[in-house]
């Protein structure tokens, strides 16, 4: 069974909140996950499955503990067609840079070759509970992590 790699960006903890819980219910469903609250590129296995929780802040930046991951990813020229991901993107709607961050890393992964698991799941700070829409978006994950292939 491939780890799910969850990719932590937060500036105010409660992105990194989300992601601890999402760990816990992905345990619970047997699956085996690490966390990184600081990922790295290099550390990352590029043929696994990455959950990629960011919040956006400022002027639509990546949260403060995803700014080097950001720049590696946008300077990134190796290409990531094993690679499956989602994004989950944290923002506040009063803005109109609204989860530019996860709408970023999306596009960036797609541009480099990596398969979506599921569509970009967008919570709004202002309007949702987090926990509670994540919850319900969670089951289409697990599912779609199901249907792949078991590495040899």
């Amino acid at each position: 069974m491939k780890t799910i790699d969850i990719l932590v960006g937060t500036t105010s903890g409660n992105t990194e909140y989300l992601a601890d819980q999402l760990q816990q219910l992905l345990d619970a469903d047997g699956r085996q996950c690490r966390v990184h609250y600081e990922p790295d590129l290099v550390d990352l296995d590029n043929t696994g499955i990455w959950l990629i929780c960011v919040a956006s802040h400022g002027a639509g930046d990546y949260a403060d503990s995803m700014l080097q991951f950001a720049e590696q990813l946008a300077a990134c020229e190796t290409r990531l067609d094993d690679l499956r991901y989602a994004v989950i993107a944290v923002g506040e709607s009063c803005y109109d840079t609204y989860c530019a961050a996860g709408r970023d890393a999306d596009q960036r992964l797609q541009q480099l070759g990596a398969k979506s698991l599921v569509s970009r799941l967008e919570i709004d700070m202002l309007e949702d509970d987090p926990e509670v829409k994540a919850s319900h978006w969670l089951p289409q994950f697990s599912q779609a992590v199901a249907q792949l292939p078991e590495p040899d």
